[in-house]
């Protein structure tokens, strides 16, 4: 596991231009909307905060309804939101300064707490209660089952990611062996595996979206099953920050919590057309009725929380497919790496 901090550290210099070229992007999705005098006052007092995001995902929707509702600067944040591509490059953004808050699987944090950090990253607010990707095969497959999988080649996901683990632990439950069973290609980079499916790689692959929408829009492939459905609530992506940062900007944490829970709110009282026309700006690239879709199959199978708490028994159940996956030699505490306070209060 010592590997995986120097890689962290290590993508730093590589990624900090890759992630500037991003940041000018996200700058001008999450521009404050027009204000009247009063409010561009307040505004000039707004306390910046730099956002990593582990991919730009509509899966992560609540986010962007607070980004697009000027919730953020409500509670007196001015965001700039970045795109890490990859849970890795989020942490070393973080870990490295680049980054205030992280947006992320928690994996992340249970590696870098192990290896020994001495000012970890600590979560404290969990956003999405299920996976967000799917299995696509090549063909209609209306009565999938896991077995189906066997003797097969699946596209999945970078070993020790949350996407392969919770997809290996999927296969697990099901009796199904992955190393012998089945083989799954991990080589294929986060975002390329759908191009590759297209392609003609692979039996089934696993996809985010718009992947998985945007394979069956094409005819070039089927969603036959959904990896948030069958593996049930795992706590799969959380905001974290270091606990230095937690320590001396309580007052931030507090109100950039306090403005992901009027998103999760917005989310739990509209339906998924409401939600996706105000997310539209955050995707240019997508047109709405793609976006109406897949708002609509991830609010379906209860994707959101409906606050922001991340549960001990959320927590213990994530190390749980760490163990599984043999990512995990030894547990790591609860109470050290996860905070419900800020969302506790921000719930009320």
């Amino acid at each position: 596991m010592k590997k995986r901090i120097l890689s962290f550290l290590g993508a730093a210099v590589l990624s900090l231009s890759l992630l500037a070229g991003c940041a000018q992007d996200s700058e001008e999705k999450t521009a404050a909307p027009e204000s009247t005098p009063a409010e561009e006052t307040e505004q000039k007092e707004l306390v910046k905060v730099t956002l990593n995001e582990v991919a730009h995902s509509i899966f992560y929707a609540p986010m962007y309804v607070a980004v697009e509702e000027g919730y953020f600067q409500e509670e007196g944040i001015d965001l700039t939101l970045v795109c890490g591509f990859g849970a890795d490059k989020t942490m070393t953004a973080v870990i490295s300064g680049e980054a205030d808050i992280g947006f992320m699987g928690s994996e992340a944090s249970i590696y870098t707490y192990a290896e020994g950090a001495t000012d970890y990253v600590v979560n404290f607010a969990q956003l999405t209660q299920r996976a967000g990707n799917f299995l696509v095969a090549r063909e209609e497959m209306p009565d999938f089952t896991w077995e189906d999988l066997k003797g097969h080649l699946v596209l999945g996901g970078r070993k020790g990611g949350m996407p392969e683990m919770v997809f290996e632990y999927i296969l697990k439950e099901n009796g199904i062996d992955p190393a012998t069973d089945l083989e799954i290609n991990q080589n294929i980079d986060f975002g390329s595996t759908a191009a590759a499916f297209s392609e003609g790689q692979g039996d089934f692959t696993v996809e985010f979206e718009p992947g998985a929408t945007t394979l069956e829009s094409e005819g070039k492939g089927y969603v036959a099953a959904s990896l948030g459905e069958d593996s049930g609530y795992v706590p799969y992506t959380a905001f974290s920050a270091k606990q230095s940062y937690i320590d001396e900007n309580p007052d931030v944490i507090q109100g950039f919590t306090n403005a992901l829970q009027k998103g999760m709110d917005y989310v739990q009282n509209h339906t998924p057309e409401e939600i996706a026309a105000v997310i539209e700006p955050q995707f240019p690239e997508t047109d709405l009725e793609t976006i109406t879709t897949i708002v609509t199959r991830y609010y379906d199978q209860d994707t959101w929380k409906s606050n922001l708490i991340f549960e001990e028994s959320s927590f213990d159940l994530l190390q749980d497919i760490l163990e599984s996956a043999g990512e995990l030699e030894e547990r790591v505490p609860y109470d050290d790496l996860v905070t419900t306070e800020f969302a506790a209060i921000a719930a009320q």
